[in-house]
Order: C-alpha cells, then sequence, then structure tokens
C-alpha cells in the first residue's frame, strides 16, 4: 500500500506517513508531523509543529493543525499535538499544539467529530468519542471527558474540566466545572439538569439512570451544606459508579467553582 500525495502539495522533508495515507491538492505538512494508516487529508490542509495524527483519519478542506499556541510565554519550544485514530476532522478546524508552562502536550482522543471552525486550544485533554460542533470553542488546559457534546458556538473557558457524557447546550459559555452526565446551558452556563437523551443514547439502563436522578436531587438540594450533600450522596449511592464518578469528580479538585443549577431541582 503506497502513499499518495497530490503533485500541488508540500510536504518538508523528514514528514513521516504510514501506508494509505493520501494528501490532496495544496497541503503544506511540516518536517515533524508524522501521519497514521489510511488517513486522509482533504485539500489545503496544513499540519505543522510536532504533531502526530493516529490512523484512519479524515481531515477536511482548510484545517491547520499543530499551529502555535495563543499564549504571550510561548517561545517557539517542539511542545506537540497528538491526535488519536479514527476522527472526522472538518473544514477549519483548528488544534494548537502545547505549551512548556504546562506539560507541552495537546492530546485529542478517539473516534471524535470536530465540526467546522471549532477549536481546541493548547495544552487540552480532550477524551474519546466527543463531538465538537460548529464554531465550538475550548480555551487553553481544558480537559474534556469522553463521550461529551459541546453545541455550536459553545465556549469552554481555559482550565475548566467537563466530565464523561454531559452536555454543552448551543451558545453556551462555560467557566465553571460541569459535572459527568451534566446538562448546562446559558451565558455563562449553568447546571439544567442531567443530560438524559445522551444516556439514553448511549443505553444507560433505566435503573442507572434514575439512581443518576435521585443523586442529582439529593447533591443540588437546598437543605445544608453542600459539603454535607456531596458526602451523604455518596453514602446513599456508593455502590452506584456512575454517582460516585460525579462525586469522585467534584472531590478531585474541590477549589475549582462548579456549574450548579440557577433553581430547585
Amino acid at each position: 500500500m503506497s502513499v499518495e500525495i497530490h503533485p500541488t502539495a508540500i510536504v518538508a522533508k523528514g514528514a513521516e506517513f504510514a501506508d494509505g495515507v493520501s494528501i490532496g491538492p495544496y497541503c503544506i505538512i511540516g518536517e515533524h508531523v508524522r501521519v497514521g494508516p489510511r488517513t486522509t487529508l482533504g485539500s489545503h490542509v496544513v499540519l505543522e509543529g510536532h504533531t502526530t495524527i493516529g490512523e484512519d483519519c479524515t481531515v477536511r478542506n482548510f484545517a491547520n493543525l499543530g499551529g502555535p499556541p495563543h499564549h504571550t510565554g510561548y517561545q517557539g519550544e517542539p511542545t506537540q499535538l497528538i491526535i488519536g485514530d479514527r476522527n472526522k476532522i472538518w473544514e477549519h478546524v483548528t488544534m494548537h499544539i502545547g505549551t512548556p508552562q504546562s506539560e507541552g502536550v495537546t492530546r485529542v482522543g478517539n473516534d471524535g467529530m470536530y465540526m467546522a471552525t471549532s477549536h481546541v486550544g493548547h495544552d487540552c485533554t480532550v477524551g474519546d468519542n466527543v463531538i465538537l460542533a460548529h464554531s465550538a470553542t475550548l480555551g487553553g488546559h481544558v480537559d474534556i471527558g469522553d463521550f461529551v457534546m459541546v453545541s455550536g458556538l459553545a465556549a469552554v473557558h481555559q482550565y475548566c474540566r467537563v466530565g464523561r457524557y454531559s452536555f454543552i447546550g448551543g451558545l453556551a459559555a462555560v467557566t465553571k466545572d460541569v459535572i459527568p452526565y451534566g446538562l448546562v446551558w446559558g451565558n455563562h452556563a449553568h447546571l439544567e439538569g442531567l443530560n438524559l437523551v445522551g444516556l439514553k443514547r448511549r443505553d444507560f439502563g433505566r435503573e442507572t439512570i434514575s439512581e443518576l436522578r435521585s443523586a442529582y436531587r439529593l447533591l443540588f438540594a437546598e437543605e445544608g451544606t453542600f459539603q454535607e450533600r456531596v458526602d451523604d450522596t455518596a453514602t446513599t449511592f456508593g455502590s452506584s459508579a456512575p454517582v460516585m464518578e460525579i462525586i469522585d469528580f467534584i472531590r478531585a479538585d474541590a477549589g475549582r467553582p462548579l456549574c450548579l443549577p440557577e433553581r430547585e431541582v
């Protein structure tokens, strides 16, 4: 199996391509780029920096992957962008390399969909099966869990954490951490409940969803302090792995602000 490179593409010496890679017209590929098997680049794709892309990915026209971070402290250090397998990256998507002020790596997982003009900022960690809809934006150092959906024109502020299976509504401005399985919306975003549609689509059972709903009501009730409610929820639902995932998420970085409901649940 060979590598197909359109004659108008500009490929730097040192770039590495696995079998089955296809590079379309007018692409520009830097010397430190590595592209995995059967990945396809459309026209005018720019891959620069120390960028690695996995196998069976599709990168559409005018995407720019591996560009320098929008960070005033960046001085051209050889930081990285690492993209996993089977991702669909659409037109005009941008993903930046990391910074030496952090771990120096931006990581994108497997099986994601990154719709047109969406953006992954420097030093982000993005899980598997993530969807960024049109113009969704992740600031630097954002941590996105598996199966998260970020809707169109939504933005996640730098350093925020977004837990697994959560849903961020269109136009939302997320400035606080989002619990796993949560549904947030608004400017600034607030917790609207659980991502029930997403849970059903991912084949979560009725019993599990019922436990999550009961735990949610206890966790965000008005009685007692928030810490007391966290402890009570952990005691009551300690045998439920999804509920304990929420508890562990909250306890993992208790100093960070958390998206909360605007009204009584």
